[in-house]
């Protein structure tokens, strides 16, 4: 029985030429299957000096006014608050004896006063949140729009080895982190400080004696919460390392569960994820415990600077050196001078968990495409209306992947216009290279690839991709419509156009017999219909585009026979006058073809028509017959 997709192995004849597609890398760099421990260890971006501040000096840029606003708000606020102990020293030494003296007015106007300070803190109070959390948001917003859009613009190779889980961590996680620093902790480190300045001052105000042993027991405070800094400016570096490769397992096993259910992979997926689940919960009890020594040695300091106040301020007050309401006044400030305290770690828990953050996304915006836009982009001649197609020339190209070695050793090559040219060879050949080079996912290192003579290194990219398409066998279909996937590559096609490229390539038919139609929804990733289909949705995607020249890079695999011998049929009608280049595995895919290369090692064997090859005695004939017998 054929399966909706595509014939079963053993009813389908083999005539690939290889059992994979070339020039493809394993998760790892050096191809390598990818363990739990790389996971954790590939995490970073170099993120050069200077580059983390810079960031949010430039999100912050843009908010100078309401930033300003926001902290004369929260210094009204701060001033308000502070005054409350100065109303009780004076209730105590003036407005309770006025009182007792039949003076009414001193005690009504301190409650009048703590009463309007109440109100008027909890109104800053509100008008600051409120200012504050407009920033934090539009920060927010703006970062990971900045990190979509660059994700988006680098090159092809860094998103070969730098995976999706690590771009949803940077996004999601990180900026959590961030998140949780502007909705709070920024608030917190500002309201500690201001707290500092005031309380020292209305202290040193107050009583010189009091306020010099407060302040002095500041010096201890200090050179701890620096220690505690630079402890948890380590741990929580590694902690957002290690939810980062935790998210980027489950992506990774998630996205391929197929395989992982088909290969019976659970249990040692299982294991993985337990080794980075361990290694993340270790990193947590690590911050844990730093926070733990932080909190007892700031209370530890504060204590004792408190008991040590009281009492030399009580044996001043009974000398009658002092005052009761400025003792009292005084006990009130040192409260607050360490209450916020323990606050301070907490925002120094969060500033280090986002500052870590914050380095990674700084990391990551610091890449560079290595396929840069030109500085002076050219423009394409125009087309002869006769001759569709563009002529390609590889003139001297070099290229290696980063992985080592050289996949194409001084490549020269000429692709008339209008030309079909299936290029063939074993794993490893260099075909996919050769069509990656072309559709400019990667630069050569050394030579040009040139589209009717221009330098494909100067084309700007709308150009490019109006000139050149490449369908591949990943027939990738977003969630959305058929008709929002197949008009992808010319947005503003009408729904006759959509049409008509669906029934030259042979889809029409089982699109109508959706359930909606070409308004079907092709739900995550074109979940709702099969491979095949998804196949000739991409190619209906492609042809719509009307290129000049289209790239197919195994294109068919996920075809049945018939399927594929009607998309050859059609495609022979729309590729005519257009340059084509198609990777073929199957022998059967040359069948369209007007010539065909032959690759091995980056080198071009054999060069001459299907019939001319057929006919010799070299590697293509030989892989023919072997073919041909196949199908006996």
């Amino acid at each position: 029985m054929t399966a909706a997709t595509g014939a079963p192995a053993d009813s389908q004849p083999d005539d690939r030429l290889d059992d994979q597609p070339d020039d493809r890398s394993g998760d790892r760099l050096d191809g390598r299957p990818t363990a739990a421990g790389d996971l954790f260890d590939q995490d970073l971006l170099p993120t050069p000096p200077g580059a983390t501040a810079a960031l949010l000096r430039s999100l912050l840029a843009p908010m100078k006014a309401r930033v300003t606003v926001t902290t004369l708000l929260l210094l009204l606020q701060q001033a308000v608050v502070q005054a409350g102990p100065l109303l009780v020293a004076y209730a105590i030494d003036r407005a309770v004896p006025a009182f007792r003296a039949q003076d009414h007015g001193p005690l009504i106007a301190v409650g009048v006063g703590y009463l309007g300070c109440a109100l008027a803190a909890g109104g800053l109070q509100f008008a600051f949140v409120a200012a504050a959390a407009r920033v934090s948001q539009d920060v927010l917003l703006d970062l990971r729009g900045r990190i979509f859009r660059h994700a988006q613009a680098l090159s092809v190779d860094f998103h070969e080895r730098y995976t999706s889980g690590r771009l949803i961590s940077r996004s999601t996680t990180d900026v959590e982190s961030l998140r949780e620093l502007l909705d709070e902790g920024l608030h917190e480190l500002v309201t500690v400080i201001l707290s500092f300045v005031y309380i020292s001052v209305m202290l040193l105000w107050l009583d010189l004696g009091l306020g010099g042993v407060a302040v002095a027991s500041l010096v201890p405070l200090y050179a701890l919460v620096r220690w505690y800094q630079r402890r948890a400016g380590r741990v929580y570096r590694a902690r957002s390392t290690a939810i980062a490769a935790v998210i980027v397992k489950f992506v990774e096993t998630m996205n391929g569960i197929r395989p992982v259910r088909a290969f019976r992979r659970e249990a040692a997926n299982d294991a993985d994820f337990g080794v980075l689940n361990r290694r993340h919960e270790r990193v947590n009890g690590d911050a844990l415990l730093e926070m733990a020594r932080y909190v007892t040695g700031s209370r530890l300091v504060a204590n004792t600077a408190v008991a040590a106040i009281v009492l030399w301020g009580a044996h001043r007050v009974a000398d009658g050196t002092l005052a009761l309401g400025v003792l009292a006044a005084a006990v009130l400030y040192l409260r607050r001078l360490y209450d916020p305290i323990d606050r301070l770690g907490m925002f120094l828990n969060s500033y280090q968990s986002a500052a870590a953050s914050l380095e990674k996304i700084a990391g990551l915006l610091a890449q560079t495409p290595s396929v840069p836009e030109p500085a002076t982009p050219r423009q394409l001649p125009p087309l002869e209306s006769e001759h569709p197609g563009r002529q390609v020339v590889f003139d001297g190209v070099r290229f290696g992947y980063r992985t080592g070695g050289e996949v194409l050793p001084t490549f020269d090559l000429t692709l008339p216009a209008g030309q079909t040219v299936a290029v063939v060879g074993s794993t490893g050949a260099g075909k996919s290279t050769l069509a990656k080079l072309l559709a400019r996912f990667y630069d050569p290192s050394g030579g040009r690839v040139l589209l009717d003579g221009v330098d494909l290194r100067d084309l700007a990219v709308p150009e490019l991709r109006r000139g050149v398409v490449m369908v591949t066998q990943e027939s990738f279909l977003f969630s959305g419509t058929v008709a929002d996937n197949i008009a992808i590559g010319r947005p503003d096609a009408t729904r006759e156009e959509m049409e008509q490229a669906a029934k030259e390539i042979g889809a029409h038919d089982f699109i109508s017999a959706l359930p909606d139609g070409y308004d079907t929804d092709v739900r995550k990733r074109g979940g709702r219909i099969s491979a095949g289909q998804r196949q000739l949705v991409a190619f209906a995607r492609a042809l719509l585009a009307d290129p000049a020249v289209l790239i197919l890079d195994e294109a068919t695999s996920s075809l049945d026979i018939p399927g594929e011998r009607a998309v050859q049929r059609a495609m022979t009608t729309v590729l005519k006058g257009r340059t084509a280049v198609v990777i073929a595995h199957r022998l059967s895919t040359v069948e369209i073809a007007d010539r065909v290369l032959v690759m091995e090692h980056g080198r071009i064997v054999e060069d001459g028509e299907p019939a001319e090859l057929i006919a010799g005695t070299g590697r293509f004939a030989d892989l023919h017959r072997a073919w041909r017998d196949s199908l006996a």
